[in-house]
């Protein structure tokens, strides 16, 4: 796509010591270039070689995040919610998680069904849910102009369903409850939608090999295909839920190939599941995402949850957070992710409420007592890709011949690209965008991450 002489782009900023929070610049203007030389640093995009297609970038909309907007002043309730959902005013997020009954980011535990012998699931209810929960997510549907995508996860079944009679401290599900369970699922996503919440997916279980002081089930490869082949993709046939993209392991990325091949080599438990979906804790294993986007073409990856460490007061300024969500989006989007989910978006003065005492960063923390609002700047790194990628994007052909600098693009459905540069180095760095034979020059301050809008 070629728009011609004195094309202008949009640039926009965050930087380390500066105040340029997602800040817009003066605009870019491009001339025709027949190619880079080796002189000046480029970052080279041709949107003509699409990859992927983005079906969003969002957060976690978890019972804590709930219940920390529920106790804030309605004016901050407000900024919350057009700080995430607004395209225009905020930054956009577009693909959202939530949990199937409590998880670790709950104020207690609790079911939907807690009676053995419900063996119909006669007695599901999600009443739980009606005090914080479906009211935060109703708000922020009505705030998008376009709905996000909603995906859902357990982290254990009901505590009768257990091997160690215990939603808490891992333990299995019982082979004789793995028909019920199966259909708890369904029974969510209908009382959901019944509610005015479309679920887009299903994961089959979070942490699939976490024994947690929290809400959680342990399942190896071979069991988790086995239930979705065998109980849980039937299941969903049967309440007429095929529609939902079901996702397997939602994990780490360090196994994330080994329990991809697992399903994906049976085909009778391979057609059920959409794609896989994975964790950032232990180490970033980049190459892991890579191959499994080029073994499997014809399935999903979603990073389905991250969050930078445990809550300290003191660091919530630390620029590093940032960097890890900028580092963390662009390689895994780079290298065939289809959509990117935070954790939890919102959390209190402590990082919580967490019955687990597991506290952790959010983009933006809530003092409760004062209404107060404290943006992280990993809300603007994350805004860098939410803001301006969007639904239906492909990702296009990205390279850059400085080694200070990690770049990818995407082209919208609007026909406009998106390249997002990200400069991790204690150096700025002069450089010229190049994108489909024309050319600007640029610059990347120490520590920033630039979207420029071609």
């Amino acid at each position: 796509m070629v728009n011609g002489k004195g094309t202008k782009a949009e640039l926009v900023v965050t930087a380390k010591g500066t105040a340029d929070r997602l800040t817009s610049k003066a605009p870019l203007a491009f001339e025709p270039l027949s190619q880079p030389d080796e002189i000046t640093p480029f970052v080279m995009v041709d949107s003509g070689k699409t990859f992927q297609t983005i079906e969003g970038i969002g957060g976690a909309l978890t019972d804590s995040s709930a219940e920390t907007w529920a106790k804030l002043p309605r004016k901050a309730q407000q900024e919350v919610l057009t700080a995430y959902f607004d395209g225009e005013k905020g930054i956009g997020y577009s693909f959202c998680r939530t949990n199937i009954h409590s998880c670790d980011f709950s104020s207690g535990s609790y079911e939907y069904d807690s009676d053995p012998a419900d063996t119909e699931l006669a007695k599901f209810s999600i009443d739980h849910d009606r005090k914080y929960r479906l009211p935060f997510i109703k708000a922020a549907l009505a705030t998008a102009k376009t709905p996000f995508k909603l995906f859902a996860s357990p982290w254990s079944p009901p505590a009768y369903m257990k091997t160690n009679g215990n939603m808490l401290q891992g333990g299995k599900l019982k082979p004789e409850f793995a028909p019920v369970w199966a259909r708890y699922y369904g029974k969510f996503v209908h009382a959901y939608e019944a509610e005015g919440i479309a679920i887009w997916g299903l994961s089959v279980q979070n942490e699939a090999l976490a024994t947690q002081t929290w809400e959680s089930c342990i399942y190896t490869g071979e069991e988790e295909r086995d239930f979705v082949r065998d109980h849980l993709g039937p299941a969903l046939e049967r309440d007429g839920l095929s529609r939902l993209k079901l996702m397997v392991w939602d994990h780490n990325r360090g196994l994330l190939y080994a329990r991809a091949k697992i399903v994906y080599e049976d085909p009778e438990a391979s057609k059920y599941v959409w794609g896989t979906c994975f964790h950032w804790y232990v180490g970033d294993h980049f190459d892991q995402v890579r191959q499994v986007a080029e073994a499997w073409p014809d399935k999903g990856l979603v990073f389905s949850e991250g969050c930078p460490e445990l809550y300290n007061a003191k660091r919530v300024n630390d620029w590093n957070w940032g960097e890890k969500y900028g580092l963390s989006m662009l390689m895994d989007l780079s290298n065939g992710t289809a959509a990117w989910t935070d954790w939890n978006v919102l959390l209190d003065e402590r990082g919580g409420p967490n019955h687990a005492g597991n506290f952790c960063y959010a983009p933006i923390h809530a003092d409760t007592k004062t209404g107060e609002l404290t943006y992280m700047n990993s809300f603007y790194y994350i805004g860098h890709f939410s803001k301006f990628v969007r639904p239906g994007a492909k990702r296009v052909a990205t390279v850059t011949d400085d080694d200070r600098l990690l770049a990818t693009a995407f082209k919208n459905t609007d026909g406009k690209v998106a390249v997002v540069v990200l400069n991790l180095s204690d150096e700025t760095v002069s450089f010229s965008f190049w994108i489909d034979g024309e050319t600007a020059k640029s610059a990347s301050p120490a520590h920033s991450i630039i979207t420029l809008v071609y």
